[in-house]
C-alpha cells in the first residue's frame, strides 16, 4: 500500500529519496559495442539468435513488410495515429529556431546557422512493452528539423517479424529506414556502423538498462537524447480534487515498470486517505497489476504539506518527469514552477493525454534531470554554426586589443597572428 508521509515530521532524505536501479550491466554492455565493431552485422545476427530467438537474413524491414503492417493495422488506429501525428508536429513547428547575421559595426558581420543533423538513430522498445508513441514523438520532430536519414532500430518479435503497430507509425511519422535489432547491440551498430546499418550522428529514445548503459558509452562518439531512467509522476493536488482522477493518474505510470515513481503531494488528509484507498480498488483491475503493485509498494508514496505553497517547493526539489497540477485555477501557480519535464494542468489533463496526443514530447528527463535537462524537441536534431566576418579598417581598431588580450593569456602566437597583419604599415 502506498504510504503517507507529513513533511517535517520524518527527514528530507526520506520524503525525497529516489530508489535507482543498481547498474550490473556496464560489463556486458561493453562487451556487446566491442563484438558489433570487430564482427558488424555478423554480432547482430548472433545477438538476435541470442536475444530475440530469432535467426535474420535480412535486417531492414522491407517494403512489403511494411506494407503489410499498413494493412494489418485498424483502420481507427491509423486515424488517430495521423491525428496524433499532426498533432504533435503543430506543437513542435514552434520550435523551429532561425538563423541569424548580425551587422552593427562597420566592417565586421556575425551570424549564426542553423542545420539539421544528416543521420539521427532512433530505439524503440519492441518486447513486451511496444510503444508506436515513442515513434511518433522522436521521429516527428526530427522530421521538422530536416534530418534527412531517420534509422529506426527495434527488436524483432516471434518468426522475425516487428511490431505492426510500430511499422505503421513508422510510416505514418516518416522513418527513412527500419531495422530489427534492439538492445545495446542495436545502440551500438547506430554509433559506430555496420555493414547494414548506417552510422547515425545522434541517438534518441527510451530503453532498458542495456540500452541506457549502451548509451552512456557510446556517448562522444555520437551525441545522445539522455539517459532516461525509470518512469516518474508528481500530483500536485489540492481538497477538491477527486481522489478516483488522483489515484488513476499515478497508477498511470506505476504500471510501467516496476522502479517507476508515482508521489502525491497534497495539503488534504483527507484527500490522502482517499486515494490510498482508491490504489487499491483500482490496482486490482489493472492488466500490469503486479507491475503497478511492486511501483507503489516501493517507490510510491504521498507527501502532506501545510499548504500548496509548501507542495510546490517539494515538487520543484523532486523535479518530476511528469508534474499534474490538480487545483482550482492551475495556471496560478505555473509561474512557481520551476523544476519539471511536462507540466499538466487542470483537473481533466491526464498525463496520458500529453503521452499519446495533445503534441508536447513525451520524451522526458527522469530522476531529477529536470533541473537542467529539456524534454525532446527540434533543438535535439539540429547543431549551430557561428561564422564572423572582419573588413581589413574593422580588423585595424581591434586588433591592438585581441593581442593584449592573448598576451594577458600567454598566447603569444594568438596575439601574433593579429598583429603581423599591420607590421609593415605605419598604424
Amino acid at each position: 500500500m502506498i504510504q503517507i508521509y507529513e513533511m517535517g515530521t520524518i527527514s528530507d532524505e526520506e520524503i525525497f529519496k529516489r530508489t535507482e536501479p543498481e547498474s550490473l550491466v556496464a560489463e556486458p554492455v561493453a562487451e556487446i559495442i566491442h563484438q558489433v565493431r570487430l564482427c558488424g552485422d555478423q554480432a547482430l545476427r548472433e545477438y538476435s539468435k541470442r536475444f530475440d530467438h530469432v535467426e535474420l537474413e535480412a535486417l531492414q524491414v522491407s517494403e512489403a513488410e511494411l506494407n503489410a503492417a499498413l494493412t494489418e493495422a485498424e483502420p481507427e488506429f491509423l486515424d488517430i495515429l495521423r491525428e496524433a501525428a499532426a498533432n504533435i508536429e503543430a506543437y513542435h513547428k514552434n520550435q523551429l529556431r532561425q538563423s541569424f547575421l548580425v551587422n552593427e559595426r562597420d566592417g565586421v558581420i556575425l551570424g549564426q546557422k542553423i542545420l539539421p543533423l544528416e543521420k539521427v538513430g532512433i530505439y524503440v522498445p519492441g518486447g513486451t512493452a511496444a510503444y508506436p508513441s515513442s515513434v511518433l514523438m522522436n521521429a516527428v520532430p526530427a522530421r521538422i528539423a530536416g534530418v534527412e536519414e531517420i534509422i529506426m532500430v527495434t527488436p524483432p518479435g516471434a518468426g522475425g517479424k516487428v511490431n505492426s503497430h510500430i511499422l505503421a507509425a513508422a510510416a505514418v511519422a516518416g522513418v527513412t529506414k527500419i531495422f530489427k535489432v534492439g538492445g545495446a547491440q542495436a545502440v551500438a551498430a547506430l554509433a559506430y556502423g555496420t555493414e547494414s546499418i548506417p552510422r547515425v550522428d545522434k541517438i534518441v529514445g527510451p530503453g532498458n538498462a542495456y540500452v541506457a548503459e549502451a548509451k552512456k558509452q557510446v556517448f562522444g562518439q555520437v551525441n545522445i537524447d539522455m539517459v532516461a531512467g525509470p518512469s516518474e509522476i508528481l500530483v500536485l493536488a489540492d481538497k477538491d480534487s477527486n481522489p478516483a482522477f488522483v489515484a488513476a493518474d499515478l497508477l498511470s505510470q506505476a504500471e510501467h515498470d516496476r522502479m517507476a515513481s508515482a508521489v502525491l503531494v497534497t495539503d488534504s488528509r483527507e484527500l490522502a486517505v482517499l486515494v490510498q484507498a482508491e490504489i487499491e480498488k483500482q490496482i486490482a483491475l489493472l492488466s500490469r497489476k503486479e507491475i503497478a503493485r511492486d511501483s507503489i509498494d516501493h517507490n510510491g508514496k504521498i507527501i502532506l504539506v501545510h499548504n500548496l505553497k509548501e507542495g510546490i517547493e517539494a515538487a520543484n526539489r523532486i523535479a518530476p518527469e511528469h508534474l499534474e497540477i490538480c487545483t482550482e485555477n492551475p495556471f496560478d501557480y505555473l509561474s512557481e514552477i520551476k523544476n519539471a519535464g511536462s507540466v499538466f494542468l487542470g483537473r481533466y489533463n491526464p498525463e496520458s493525454v500529453g503521452d499519446y496526443f495533445a503534441g508536447p514530447n513525451h520524451t522526458l528527463p527522469t530522476s531529477g534531470t529536470a533541473r537542467f535537462y529539456s524534454p525532446l524537441s527540434v533543438d535535439d536534431f539540429v547543431k549551430k554554426m557561428q561564422f564572423s566576418y572582419y573588413t581589413r579598417e574593422a580588423l585595424l581598431k581591434d586588433y591592438k586589443k585581441v593581442s593584449y588580450f592573448a598576451q594577458r593569456e600567454g598566447l603569444t602566437a594568438h596575439a601574433r597572428a593579429a598583429e603581423i597583419r599591420f607590421d609593415s604599415e605605419d598604424v
